[in-house]
Order: C-alpha cells, then structure tokens, then sequence
C-alpha cells in the first residue's frame, strides 16, 4: 500500500555522507559495534535474521544452507584482499547477474566504490561480527547494517563469492544488498542500471546498439573516462532463450559489464575493442579478438601486456567494436551526473526532486488514451527561466522512478509501465482539469511508457512554464514514485496539488418573518411540523427529515444518514451554540443541501446515482474546496466504495466535515493567532481524521 504525505515542494539532493542509519534500533554502525565489543559478542541481525525468510518468500532452499561467519569458513577472513577488483565477483545459485554486473562496474571507479563500501571495516582489531554499506534510494543515502552470517552448503559460499575464497566484500554486499530488497529471492532478475543508481545515485540512460549515433565508440570511451557504470546485454525473443548460449560464447537474457575501450594496430590499420566481462567468471566470447584469437599473434607483448591480455577463462574478454554491436543489443550507462557525452565539458547540474503517490481513485488517472481520469494525476509546474549559453532553448532532464517494487515482490507486485508527458502551462496556478488536456496536446514526453524502475529523457524547449504529469499507463495502478529534474540553469519546480484552498461563502443573512416571500411562508410551516412547539430541530429530528426526504429522490443512491452525520450537519449550522437548528439555521442548511444535490447530480457522470472519486476534486472545488492530493487520497479511502464510487450520503458526510473543519480553522485563527500553529492544510488533515 502505498504511503501518502509527502513534504510539499521540491527537494535537496542529498550528499553521500549524510547518509540515513536505517537499523530499527535507531543507533548507527560505530553504536552497534561499539555495544557488542563492550559485551563481548558478535552482532547478530534481528532485522534480517540467519534464517529461511532472509533467503526466499516463495521457495524453500532445495539444500540445507548453514548460516556461517566468514572466520568459520576459512581460517584468515579478509574482506578485501589487494584492493576490491572485477575478479573479486563471482555469481553464485542466485539469478541476480543483473546485480552482479553492476558491482563489478562499481570497482572501476574507486571513489564511487569507498563510499558504497566503507573502508572503516575489516576482520582485524575492531571486528564485531558488523559490517555496513550505503545505498541510495529514491534521493536519499541510507546506511545498511547486517551481520557476517552468509548463507553456505559444505561450507562454501552459496551465492556471491570471490575468485579468493579468503576474501568476503562482495559477499557482505550482496547480503546488505537482498537485506534493503527484502530478500535474497528479491534479487533475481533486474536491469543492471538499478543497481548502478543505487550505486551512485546517478541517472540513467540505455542506447539501442543498432540505433546509436555513429560517435557512440566515443560516447562509451568518454563515459569510462568520467566514471560512469556501463552494462550491456543481448535481448531475448521469448523465455525459452534466456540464458541460452550463442555460437559465440555469448549468453542471451544476461547482464555484462563494459569494463573498457581501447584501440590497436593491425596490419597498419587502428582497430576499435571494447572489453566486457561475464559476472559468472567464465565462458567467454570466442570470435575475433577473444582471449586465444589468432588476432592477438599480430600485436605485440607489449601492447598485450598494456591491454592486459591474457587468455584465462576468468569470464573478461576484449572484442571488436564492430562485432560488439553486431551481438550485444542494449547498453546501459549510469552518468554519476547528466552531462551530455557528446561534449567536452563538465556542467554543472541543478537537481529538483519530488516524491509521490499514484493512489487509487484519485491520482492514478493512467496515460493520456484515459483522457476521463489523466488529468487526476500529479502535475508537477516547471518554470524554465534561463536559456543554454549561447543557445534559444533549455536544456533539462527527467527521470521518474517508481519506488520499491523489488522489496514488493514478496506481495505480488511487479514493475508497472511508467511515463511522462510534458504540456504548455496556460495562464493559471492550479491544478488542470480534464478539458484542457481535451484541447491540448504534449509539448514533450517519454519516448516510452516501459515497465522498468527509472524511465528518463532529455528535453530542450523554450523558456516558459510547463505542466509535467507522471503517471502509470494503465489507470488505478498504485505506486510510490520518485520524481528528478536536473537542469543546467536554475529551473524552478513547483507541486500543483500541495495547496489547500478554502472559499467559502458567508451564510446569508435571515429574511425578517413580516418580509417573507410565499414560498419562505410554507417553508416555516413545514418546519414548524417538523420542530414542534419549541421550533428547534434536533439531530434525532434532523435524522428522521433528512432520511425521508432523501430516499423518495430517484435519480441518487442513497442508504442511509447516521445520527452522528445529522449531529455534524447541527454542529455546522447551529450559530447558538444550544445543539439544535432553529428556523433561520434550518433554512439556511435547507439551501445548502439543495446545492450539494444539485452538484452531486452535476458531476454523476454516467448518471448512475453515484459519482465516481475521480471526479471528486472538481465536485468538491465548486463547493469551495480546492485540496491536496493528500487530502483527497484520505477523503477517497475514507469514504468510496471498491467501485471508486460515493453514494450521495457519503458526499454529503464529506462536504459537511470539510467545512465544519475550516470554518474551525478560521475562527480560530481570526481569535488567536498564536494559538494555531497549522495550516490550513494540517489542521483539515487532522480534523477529518477525528
């Protein structure tokens, strides 16, 4: 389920260093360590337990793994040995290539890999049986705590190992890894590029080799030389080829690394080679350039020795650029930030984020094919105020992130189809509704609606204000996203939705007995039939009325009034203070419900007799009520049906709540300022949650 509030605008992104302690027990890595050398024992994870839920959700082990500590394995446990490398990752009985691929992209690039891995750790003086790692997350560095107990069969490691059996990091990453997913059987299958961004934090772009620009050798040599994460794989066309092996020695379905670019002589002429390495550690290309390719007799020792040569099985092999392209399909590459690879020079990038929620029934509209629920979804302002240097346009970015679907997987959730769309904002500051996007195309939007974590473009458009609109392709899909706007000048973000607006009308004024119309004449004489002799109108009454009256109109649902709603209507409308309606007060709401029936009839748009919730926030802003996503979210989880749909008694519960709450709100803040120490928003928030 997802979760709803969100702090309103934009956010900083966050340094690595102010990295969150996410251990239940609120104390950090040094707290833990500390406690357990001042007792005298070796940590032991509650929040990931040695057992069976750690390891799987769906299964159970087909062997017997024994959870043991590294010194139980081996006699001299390191946890790095000769600086961490791309040797040091082996995969093991787990379908997480993916993961794997990523970590040995992360080794060449050494400042990206000591904040991941902190260097403060070891089996040595110190050791508690405690390690940590940092990753980030949906713009925020968290700090991952586990224990050393890993997962083995006769005593070897089950999963992630190193090509040196006394070296553990990789394996305690890995561990830390499943710990922040939820479970080891979380990690199977994934796109390399979610893990370099959880890597990095960076942004991610993915290139069709058959389609890349004809510099794109250059592309990857500059992305290398910046310290960018790349992966690259070979699609499959059904389930039955995945990880089947080509004539070639490649395997289909399977996530590689891209560890290097460089070029050679041969024959007078310079050959372009890319070097890929097979997170397996073995089985290798074996066409031209491979490890024992008679190409290799052409060039010198030591030029050998410069490319480090070798013809080991140990899964790293060079190949020619041109057959790169013929066999690999996709590359992925993680820029640490957005910079353009084409160019030369370094920008840098200003970065907004915005954390949502495509909740059911009120802001999950799904794409643009959905025009009756789109515009429900979040809208996002983007106000683009300076142009590139010597450029007409602005340059931006855009990444949308949907949030821990891989930790769902335990419940049955999948990656849902995401994308963006990117529409002209017109001269209003509010939250655009449904005939706009009628009239309007796109100004720009996501190449693609695609079922991956993180989908992103780049954009040039003039300078202006925008409307950018996340949402999933499908309607009533449910997610927590991400949002992230990198800009190269100063761009100014804004959540349409955050705002509560409240404009509501005075109560008029009664009408003197002597200057009565005829039909306010027979108005009193009804109510005199219902009030009786003291003429006031109690909530068993009111009840009674309100029940009778509204059960003989056809054309809405309606079950049944409650006491307790009568009892809201009185506490709204009673001025007196005495709990019951006198006659002006009863007029007055009488009025007021006319008003509502005719907007509940207004807004039925299949004339079913009750009103769908995505039509809620209108309805509810030509009441005088302009809400938050987030107030909309608990008034439709508190109020709508499994159909999405209020019967007009549930309309009329939430409208008389609403306005019982901000007129609180402004009577209170009229008298005492410093007593209110909400908003308008908080303080509806809490009152309709009472």
């Amino acid at each position: 389920m997802p979760y709803f509030y969100r702090a309103p605008g934009p956010q900083a992104h966050p340094v690595p260093k102010d990295a969150r302690t996410t251990h239940s027990s609120g104390q950090s890595f040094e707290q833990l360590r500390q406690e357990c050398l001042q007792r005298g024992t070796l940590f032991e994870d509650a929040d990931f337990p040695a057992s069976n839920s750690s390891l799987f959700y769906s299964e159970r082990p087909q062997v017997p793994f024994v959870w043991k500590r590294p010194g139980e394995i081996v006699k001299n446990p390191e946890f790095i040995i000769g600086g961490a490398t791309r040797t040091d990752i082996c995969q093991g009985e787990l379908g997480d290539c993916w993961l794997l691929a990523a970590i040995a992209s992360l080794t060449l690039n050494q400042k990206a890999l000591a904040r991941v891995v902190p260097q403060d750790q070891s089996f040595g003086p110190g050791y508690a049986g405690i390690f940590h790692f940092r990753f980030w997350q949906h713009s925020e560095w968290l700090d991952v705590v586990i224990d050393d107990r890993l997962p083995t069969f006769r005593d070897r490691l089950v999963f992630l190992h190193s090509a040196d059996h006394n070296e553990f990091w990789s394996a305690l990453l890995e561990k830390a890894y499943a710990k922040l997913n939820g479970s080891y059987e979380a990690l199977k299958g994934g796109s390399t590029i979610e893990a370099m961004e959880d890597f990095t934090g960076g942004v991610a772009e993915t290139f069709q080799t058959k389609e890349a620009p004809e510099n794109f050798y250059e592309i990857l040599e500059k992305a290398l030389k910046r310290g960018s994460l790349l992966g690259c794989f070979i699609d499959t066309r059904n389930a039955a080829e995945s990880e089947a092996r080509t004539p070639f020695g490649l395997i289909k379905g399977h996530a590689y690394t891209v560890t290097g670019t460089d070029q050679v002589n041969l024959q007078g002429q310079k050959i372009e080679l890319i070097r890929v390495r097979n997170p397996w550690g073995q089985v290798e290309w074996n066409g031209s350039w491979s490890d024992s390719s008679p190409e290799w007799r052409s060039v010198g020792p030591a030029e050998q020795k410069r490319l480090c040569h070798t013809a080991l099985d140990d899964g790293e092999f060079w190949m020619a650029f041109k057959d790169f392209k013929a066999h690999f399909d996709k590359v992925e590459i993680c820029n640490l930030t957005p910079d353009v690879l084409e160019e030369d020079t370094v920008h840098k990038w200003e970065v907004t984020v915005h954390q949502g929620s495509w909740v059911r029934g009120s802001t999950a509209g799904g794409c643009r094919n959905f025009l009756d629920t789109f515009w429900t979804n979040p809208q996002i302002k983007l106000s683009l105020t300076e142009k590139d240097e010597g450029q007409e346009q602005c340059s931006f970015l855009v990444a949308l992130m949907q949030k821990d679907r891989r930790k769902l997987k335990r419940f049955g959730a999948n990656m849902l189809t995401i994308g963006y769309a990117i529409y002209q904002c017109p001269d209003k500051d509010e939250h655009l509704n449904k005939d706009f996007f009628r009239y309007h195309a796109s100004q720009a939007r996501s190449k693609t609606f695609i079922n991956l974590r993180e989908v992103s473009d780049r954009f040039k458009l003039p300078p202006g204000d925008y409307i950018l609109i996340p949402s999933t392709f499908e309607p009533h899909q449910e997610a927590d996203f991400c949002l992230r706007i990198f800009s190269e000048k100063k761009a100014i973000t804004r959540d349409m939705d955050g705002n509560v607006d409240i404009d509501l009308p005075e109560p008029p004024k009664p009408t003197p007995s002597d200057q009565e119309t005829e039909e306010e004449q027979r108005f009193r004489a009804l109510f005199k039939q219902v009030a009786g002799e003291d003429m006031e109108v109690t909530a068993e009454e009111l009840e009674y009325v309100l029940n009778a009256v509204l059960q003989k109109k056809k054309d809405i649902k309606f079950k049944k009034l409650s006491l307790i709603s009568c009892k809201n209507i009185i506490s709204l409308m009673d001025t007196s203070g005495n709990g019951k309606l006198e006659f002006d007060e009863f007029k007055v709401f009488w009025d007021k419900l006319k008003q509502w029936i005719n907007l509940f009839l207004r807004f039925d748009a299949d004339k079913s007799g009750t009103m769908s919730t995505y039509e809620l926030r209108t309805a509810l802003k030509a009441a005088g009520f302009q809400l938050s996503s987030h107030l909309l979210q608990l008034i439709v989880l508190r109020y709508a049906d499994e159909e999405l749909q209020l019967d007009f008694d549930d309309f009329l519960n939430c409208l008389v709540r609403l306005e019982n709450a901000s007129r609180v709100f402004q009577a209170l803040s009229t008298k005492n300022k410093e007593f209110i120490h909400l908003n308008i928003n908080e303080f509806i928030n809490l009152a309709m949650n009472i």
